[in-house]
């Protein structure tokens, strides 16, 4: 017979075996240390980038809007030009004005990844913000200044396109807003039609600004208006304006006497440079037969009441933004072509043109398929 000795134990089970000494750690290697070294520093500099902003403007291709078709995105899907008081034709194709996206003005900073991005991309532009925003502006001025832009473009856009249909159409230049800082605001009103300044009659606002010269800022001077339909005259004090000019504190649109009553809803876009494609799409409306014979074509450019045709800024982007839209044509202002050179996308055809009577000339050549003659950059 044999005696099994039991261990002792208690009642929780075995007694726990004691432990021993700690393990030491082993030390990071190097290349760990390098590792963390850059993870951190790579988390610093991504802190850091999207923190700090940075005075850039970023300028990227935004959308098009066909100025033959409806606005974009509004759920009754109104007309983007309408025209009442003179007959209308159907149109076909598009006449489409192209936009810039720009981010970096006041109110819309930038920050270092923003812009890192932004040079990578060849479709953007990186500019120092002065160049792009006066950085004495606020987001709300420039907003302003920009709508002011919009409705002065629809406006000359209007009566160029009335007056190459032999339309009359006569012009005024109305005070559109008076400046808070504005010395002669208690004598002038919006809406004010400027008539003269001291000895010169206004044409034009240019020959506002002439005439203005010929007192120093601070100096008062005698301006007539019509307001109301009442001829009212008054010295005005001026200011020291942009470049230490004398100036009235006040921005100016143009107004005219229209035989039609053109609308134009363009939405939140602003700026003047779709003054063009505005006075192709009101003068195809008015005239019979698709302008366009069903092309798809873009196109920017400012224009003024002679129906000259000016450039405008972001050409290589509206490029861009007119060949993602669909257009296999597009319209540039002559003075633009240093710029287009070298940088036309692939399945763009560029025309220059310098009037208005040049770009109907081109749009009716894009028409009829005959292109090897019309000037381009």
């Amino acid at each position: 017979m044999r005696t099994i000795r039991r261990l002792p134990t208690d009642e929780a089970g075995p007694a726990p075996l004691s432990p021993g000494p700690p393990r030491p750690r082993a030390p990071l290697s190097r290349g760990n240390k390098l590792f963390l070294a850059g993870f951190f520093l790579g988390l610093a500099i991504l802190v850091v980038g999207n923190l700090v902003h940075v005075p850039f403007a970023i300028m990227s291709p935004g959308p098009t809007m066909n100025t033959l078709g409806k606005v974009p995105g509004e759920a009754n899907g109104s007309t983007l030009i309408s025209v009442k008081g003179l007959p209308t034709y159907e149109t076909e194709g598009e006449l489409s004005f192209t936009t810039v996206s720009v981010l970096g003005g006041p109110g819309f900073p930038v920050d270092a990844f923003d812009v890192v991005w932004a040079w990578l991309d060849p479709s953007k532009d990186v500019l120092p913000v002065d160049q792009v925003f006066d950085p004495d502006a606020s987001s709300e001025r420039i907003a302003e200044e920009n709508a002011v832009q919009m409705e002065g473009s629809q406006e000359e856009a209007t009566a160029v396109a009335l007056r190459a249909l032999g339309e009359p159409v006569k012009t005024h230049i109305e005070i559109a807003e008076i400046l808070d800082e504005a010395p002669g605001k208690d004598a002038l009103r919006v809406g004010d039609r400027i008539v003269r300044v001291g000895d010169t009659t206004v044409t034009t606002p240019d020959s506002i600004r002439t005439a203005l010269q010929s007192v120093r800022p601070g100096e008062p001077i005698e301006i007539e208006v019509t307001r109301a339909g009442k001829p009212v005259v008054a010295d005005v004090t001026t200011m020291t304006g942009s470049g230490g000019r004398t100036a009235l504190g006040v921005i100016l649109r143009l107004d005219h006497d229209f035989p039609a009553t053109v609308t134009i809803n363009a939405g939140d876009v602003g700026g003047p440079s779709a003054g063009l494609m505005f006075a192709l799409g009101i003068y195809d409306k008015l005239t019979p037969g698709p302008l366009t014979n069903g092309r798809d074509i873009a196109g920017t450019g400012t224009i003024d009441e002679e129906g000259s045709v000016g450039p405008i800024g972001g050409i290589r982007q509206k490029m861009a933004g007119a060949r993602s839209g669909g257009s296999e044509y597009f319209l540039a202002p002559v003075d633009n072509c240093p710029e287009v050179v070298g940088h036309v996308p692939s399945g763009l055809e560029v025309f220059a043109v310098g009037t208005f009577k040049d770009a109907t000339n081109v749009v009716e050549g894009i028409a009829s398929g005959r292109t090897s003659s019309l000037p381009r950059c």
